[in-house]
């Protein structure tokens, strides 16, 4: 029996019905003892209120009807359940009766079918962890990884399985392919098994903690996908995030707080803010107990990470007593840690400069960098008539300006991975580098089109002007560098962005039950052209391996972007870049061919395109072997070639590089985004070449193309 678990594609498995006492018992994984959720009584009326919202105020107008029922059936399906692992053929064919119920249901504020759905697929879930439990216990060095299975990437579009054998056979297979994974990297059979049976009690209480909200926000959202992917619910909780994520500021400790086990875990402190100001509090403690002004102590152990939150925040120059067990203490050694709140800046999404000193042909050249990762602004203290409220273009005015008091010659704006944020900012920040003029054309749900400008006649720089963009770059980022390119202000490098061209608003819902982001606009270039799905498309363009990674390019949802322009707008240009584009083209061109991080990102795409095309991943330990001896190969080959070329000595294998400490925190290695030290960013110094190639075409200097050499000093 036990053989056929472990190693049989046609595995039966073990009764749920008929485990024993075992740890299972004791996890909280066991699926069998609870009643399943409900809507809350406010859930009717804030339903109700978000289909009239999207009805009457929403970009698209369409009518509730079959359609989009299906289409909502359809999404909250993917949103429970995208790898088909929890729901059975017959399960599917129950709920098949909701899928042209579903806009009678929400006209009507009725959530039963979507909260049936998720009781369903909550009961499956737990009775996988239970299944997977189980094998766990028996042992998971009894799976047999000489057999051929395998299983499957993407399972989002495979058929659901029609027998509960069926379906507990890929729970089995994916029970596998992790201990596989373990394996592969050199963990003992104990400790992968240790490891997965506490992941797997995390996870059945992460389940047991979902709450009717949660549901809730899942399926109205499964609903407002219909309309396109940026319009979302965000309950009462979530907005405040949101609103905090916007403003960058908050009030309370400057905490980032996680969870390990049962345990709220300090993952980081915020610079500045009052707990690394304070020094009691560190990254790794845990946090076991919280008291409000002198109150008694709430215990949080177990809870969830949002509630923990909302206990820890608070007003300003109130108090907060943490129970914390230090990092690395026993269980028992638990101090008291008291913590004055104080507004916090959220400095790290905030934009930030340096300035890079190069020299080339004999010529000094100081190029500034401004990298602007969102577009926020605080627009509560604004409205509050707060002078000193923080925005994305009132802090890059002020960088260009030290920039400027450092001698400046050239400046970069970086938006790469940043996704947008704020209208308003959008055309502030353009404003910084036109005098006056259109910016961008917003066409509203009733065809007419508003022209947002700057007006206020005074550039803060005029000077020569690169903006990097990558696949990640959209919105906001997008109006910002398509009107560049619209007034010929400055060069755009990088590859295409991804194509973000809707406006949303946030729409406060009655009695404070949360907020609407509703896309209610589109927005056009100045030269009419939209950005939805075309995105902007570089005057330089550079490989861009790690695009891949990203999903496939979408067609722009129920708004499209294909075929949808408006008219040009009338507007000064500064005619300085779009008559040597070409020619800056050829010189980065002739540059970039031999050099060798040039080369390392195109070898690197063609190699991250051959691991995306891969369907199925072996469950055989011999294959996985032989495909990851492949895989390490290439990508040895691929890092030697560089260090070669740069004169380095090669390495004898990936365990030689410093490959952690090499990465962003997008994936990239650091070499090729490192927004903390642009100096030492290959695109960035690229990038800032392009503009020295600009100086000396504008300024006459004569130059045998391709034969610029720098050093960045």
């Amino acid at each position: 029996m036990t053989r056929r678990i472990f190693g049989s594609r046609t595995a039966t498995g073990v009764a749920l019905a008929a485990f024993a006492a075992t740890a299972v018992a004791d996890t909280g994984i066991r699926p069998g003892d609870w009643d399943g959720l409900e809507p809350l009584p406010s859930h009717r009326q804030t339903s109700v209120d978000i289909v009239d919202r999207l009805r009457d105020g929403h970009f698209v107008k369409k009518g509730l009807d079959d359609d989009v029922s299906s289409q909502t059936f359809d999404n909250y399906l993917d949103f429970l359940d995208l790898r088909r692992l929890h729901f059975l053929a017959d399960d599917i064919a129950e709920f098949e009766t909701y899928r042209y119920q579903l806009d009678e249901a929400l006209n009507d504020g009725d959530l039963e079918p979507a909260f049936d759905m998720y009781n369903r697929y909550r009961q499956r879930a737990l009775e996988r962890l239970a299944y997977e439990a189980n094998l766990i216990e028996q042992g998971v060095g009894l799976f047999d990884f000489t057999l051929d299975e395998s299983v499957d990437v993407d399972r989002s579009d495979a058929p659901w399985p029609e027998s509960r054998e069926a379906l507990e056979n890929l729970w089995r297979l994916d029970l596998k392919g992790r201990v596989l994974s373990g394996k592969l990297a050199g963990e003992s059979m104990a400790a992968i098994g240790e490891a997965l049976a506490k992941r797997g009690v995390n996870r059945a209480r992460s389940i047991r903690q979902t709450r009717s909200e949660d549901v809730f926000q899942r399926f109205v959202n499964a609903f407002a996908l219909t309309y396109d992917e940026h319009t979302q619910y965000f309950s009462p909780r979530d907005s405040e995030d949101f609103d905090i994520f916007m403003s960058l500021s908050l009030q309370g400790i400057g905490a980032e707080l996680g969870t390990v086990d049962e345990y709220t875990v300090v993952q980081g402190l915020v610079k500045g803010g009052p707990a690394e100001k304070g020094g009691e509090l560190k990254t790794g403690d845990r946090i076991v107990a919280v008291s409000q002004n002198q109150q008694p102590f709430v215990d949080i152990v177990g809870r969830r990470t949002d509630d923990v939150v909302q206990l820890i925040r608070g007003p300003k120059g109130s108090r907060v007593r943490l129970k914390v067990i230090p990092a690395g203490a026993k269980d028992e050694d638990v101090r008291v840690v008291e913590i004055v709140r104080e507004s916090v800046s959220l400095v790290d999404e905030s934009a930030s400069k340096s300035l890079l000193a190069i020299t080339r042909d004999g010529r000094a050249h100081r190029i500034g960098v401004v990298v602007v990762p969102t577009f926020y602004a605080d627009f509560r203290a604004m409205e509050l008539g707060d002078p000193t409220y923080k925005s994305t273009t009132r802090d890059v005015a002020k960088l260009i300006e030290e920039l400027k008091a450092e001698g400046m010659d050239g400046l970069i704006i970086d938006l790469r991975h940043n996704g947008g944020g704020s209208l308003q900012e959008a055309v502030e920040l353009t404003g910084l580098f036109v005098d006056s003029g259109p910016v961008v054309q917003v066409k509203s749900l009733r065809g007419s089109t508003r022209v947002l400008r700057d007006d206020d006649g005074a550039a803060v720089w005029d000077g020569p002007l690169a903006v990097m963009v990558n696949g990640r770059s959209a919105s906001a980022s997008e109006i910002f560098a398509g009107a560049i390119q619209d007034y010929d202000l400055g060069v755009v490098v990088g590859s295409r962005t991804f194509g973000k061209g809707t406006v949303q608003t946030l729409v406060g819902l009655p009695r404070g039950r949360g907020q609407l982001k509703l896309t209610e606009r589109k927005f056009y270039r100045v030269s009419g052209s939209s950005t939805h799905y075309n995105g902007i498309v570089p005057d330089i363009e550079y490989p861009a391996p790690n695009d891949l990674l990203d999903r496939d390019r979408w067609d722009g949802g129920a708004i499209g972007g294909r075929g949808s322009d408006v008219a040009p707008i009338v507007h000064a240009t500064a005619h300085r870049f779009s008559s040597h584009v070409e020619a800056l083209q050829h010189r980065h061109h002739a540059r970039v061919a031999d050099d060798p991080d040039f080369a390392y990102l195109r070898a690197r795409g063609e190699y991250l395109e051959g691991l995306q095309a891969r369907t199925e991943v072996s469950l055989s330990e011999a294959a996985r072997l032989a495909e990851k001896a492949a895989d390490d190969a290439s990508a040895l080959r691929l890092e030697n070639e560089l260090l070669i070329a740069k004169g380095q000595e090669p390495v004898a294998s990936l365990e030689d590089l410093d490959r952690g400490a090499a990465l962003s925190r997008f994936g990239m290695p650091v070499a090729f985004y490192n927004p903390d030290d642009p100096e030492n960013d290959v695109l960035v110094r690229e990038t800032a070449n392009i503009l020295i190639d600009y100086f000396d075409l504008t300024q006459g200097i004569a130059m045998v193309d391709g034969d610029a050499r720098s050093t960045v000093q």
